[in-house]
């Protein structure tokens, strides 16, 4: 199985949420299932039942983050060499040849993505088509909209 690139800061926000899952969230939970126990039948109470429930997400959450990050390659975009060549974990200063649209995307993992913030998936067409690229390089990226011609105006490795 191969590694799932991850960058610096997608890798610090996993190991923040893991931190407060197992030293926040699961005591508080683990403590409303003991409360709920000491109220009596757990036939029909609802408080036992909801906090099971939640136990089993932080639990299943838990699971889920330590796997993606034994089976995660950290990839830090500052010790790259700087040679204007589009990788994983940079950031893009684009504009779009036929409306002159200014654009910037970070390329970062599955995880990390969120397009209103400027952070696409490495897996995405655009990065795609971006991925091995040069400063002043044009692609031509299909979209749902019909294709776009997008010319790189800057890599920023930061």
């Amino acid at each position: 199985m191969s590694k799932t690139p991850l960058t610096v800061r997608g890798e610090q926000l996993l190991q923040d949420e893991l931190k407060r899952l197992k030293s926040e969230d699961r005591p508080r939970v683990i403590a409303s299932i003991a409360e709920a126990r000491e109220h009596g039948d757990l036939k029909e109470n609802a408080e036992y039942h909801a906090a099971r429930e939640e136990q089993g997400f932080i639990e299943g959450r838990i699971a889920d983050i330590e796997g993606k990050l034994s089976n995660s390659q950290v990839i830090d975009v500052t010790k790259l060499p700087q040679n204007g060549k589009i990788v994983f974990g940079v950031t893009v200063d684009l504009v779009d040849v036929d409306t002159e649209e200014e654009l910037s995307y970070r390329i970062v993992g599955e995880d990390e993505a969120d397009v209103k913030a400027g952070l696409i998936a490495f897996s995405t067409p655009i990065a795609r088509a971006l991925l091995g690229k040069e400063e002043g390089e044009e692609v031509a990226v299909q979209v749902p909209g019909g294709t776009r011609r997008l010319e790189v105006l800057e890599v920023h490795y930061k």
